[in-house]
């Protein structure tokens, strides 16, 4: 082993209190054990102790830890290149940007490369001012959750009083873009107190009426996740896209899917497929790496792209590394992975919709492949948050050994987004775990 691995993997649990002082960590749910080794869908801590991770940490994990395919591919290519600037072109840029063009809707065929998902989405914003000319102004969706660059900041939901509480983004409020919200379609818990069989889809007509009457001048660009993830796994109804899509096109407004979390997650590679709706630009980040940093922008064909005048620089938006790895994992999910998305997405899904009969402080399960939220609330007719709940279950969790996430404003909605290769016997002991973990929570 090299003597640098040795002094890291050396490091004791007593001595990490005099390490940590030395570290700065801007956000994430922290308190959670301290990881040495993975493999597949588990995870170690520093004491031994294994977790299954319901997180695929920060949901990029496609293929879990340490695959031994990814391992292979980014080694091998390693021998001949690693970092490569921008400028220069490189055959895995070409490659990784055709096959996301192929699989994307026919009219989105330029691929644009950067270091992450929120830098990806600023990307997005650029070419949608680029091709309105006079317009400035960006809409966005309650509860939103799009990067905490200064960019994007102004269009996440922490920025803002949804959680009862000015959180640390909102004091950067005069430094970022102030987005202009409208409701979401969160026909669970509708912003509108509508109810989802009689709602007439009242949060398009408040999006027209917006449009129309709350935005000073031309608007840019709507961002909006098909699926909201950190708002809360909100599926969205295919009708609410669809009228979104029409109001854009009506208004000349460019329409934007943040896909850095429904990338092949939710069983298709893309929500265009999905829902039968396609946006002008796809946001894509986290898994598209297979773990290495990397970021994209899928453009449609009508749109003016980036010229090469400096519009879109990064030093490392040229990273082979990623692009091999990215390159790798499509192979896969075309080979069998993206079927066992589908099929465990719902064998757990309907087991937490059986655990429902027995606990009826699951308000409702929201699954989309292995996109997953479980809604806890204290009561289910009101359907009142249960953050308390929710911490107690991840509390059990980690006592018991699975990781959980955390979503909503209300911070009750446990996100269950293992990776896309979990196992049938994997899938069970997911739904045993957190049977037992949300028993004993109850319980206190």
């Amino acid at each position: 082993m090299d003597p640098v691995l040795e002094r890291i993997y050396a490091i004791t649990k007593s001595e990490i209190p005099a390490y940590a002082r030395h570290l700065m960590v801007g956000g994430g749910t922290r308190g959670g054990p301290v990881l040495v080794r993975g493999k597949g869908c588990w995870v170690e801590d520093i004491d031994g102790k294994k977790y299954i991770d319901c997180t695929s940490q920060s949901w990029a994990l496609y293929l879990g830890y340490a695959n031994d395919e990814i391992n292979s591919i980014v080694s091998e290519h390693l021998k001949s290149l690693s970092h490569v600037h921008q400028g220069f072109d490189t055959l895995s840029r070409f490659a990784l940007a055709r096959k996301l063009a192929e699989l994307s809707p026919k009219e989105l065929n330029r691929v644009s490369f950067t270091v992450g998902g929120g830098p990806a989405v600023e990307a997005a914003m650029k070419i949608a001012i680029k091709n309105r000319p006079g317009a400035q102004e960006f809409l966005c969706l309650y509860d939103s959750y799009h990067g905490t660059t200064l960019g994007t900041m102004g269009a996440s939901w922490q920025s803002t009083l949804a959680g009862g509480k000015l959180m640390a983004p909102a004091s950067y409020n005069r430094l970022t873009r102030q987005f202009i919200r409208v409701p979401n379609p969160y026909c669970y818990r509708c912003p509108l107190g509508q109810k989802p069989d009689g709602c007439g889809m009242l949060c398009l007509t408040v999006l027209r009426s917006t449009i129309e009457r709350g935005v000073n001048g031309p608007v840019a660009g709507i961002v909006l996740e098909p699926l909201q993830a950190s708002g809360g796994q909100v599926i969205f109804p295919k009708e609410y896209l669809q009228g979104v899509r029409d109001i854009c096109d009506e208004f000349g407004i460019v329409m934007i899917y943040d896909e850095i979390q429904t990338y092949a997650r939710i069983g298709t590679f893309f929500a265009s497929e999905y829902y039968g709706v396609a946006p002008d630009i796809i946001v894509l980040g986290k898994g598209l790496g297979a773990g290495f940093p990397i970021g994209a922008i899928i453009i449609r064909d009508t749109l003016e792209g980036f010229s090469p005048e400096s519009e879109e620089l990064h030093t490392f938006a040229n990273s082979t590394v990623a692009q091999v790895a990215g390159m790798k994992l499509i192979d896969l999910l075309e080979n069998g992975v993206l079927d066992n998305c589908r099929a465990m997405g719902e064998r757990i899904g309907k087991g937490l919709r059986e655990m429902q009969q027995e606990f009826p402080v699951i308000g409702e399960v929201r699954q989309a492949g292995l996109h997953i939220g479980v809604e806890l609330v204290k009561d289910p007719a009101r359907r009142t948050p249960a953050p308390e709940l929710f911490a107690a279950v991840r509390k059990k969790g980690f006592e018991n050994g699975i990781i959980f996430g955390l979503g909503g404003t209300a911070k009750n909605v446990l996100k269950i987004k293992p990776p896309l290769i979990v196992s049938p016997d994997e899938a069970d002991t997911i739904l045993h775990l957190f049977q037992k973990s949300l028993r004993a929570a109850l319980k206190g």
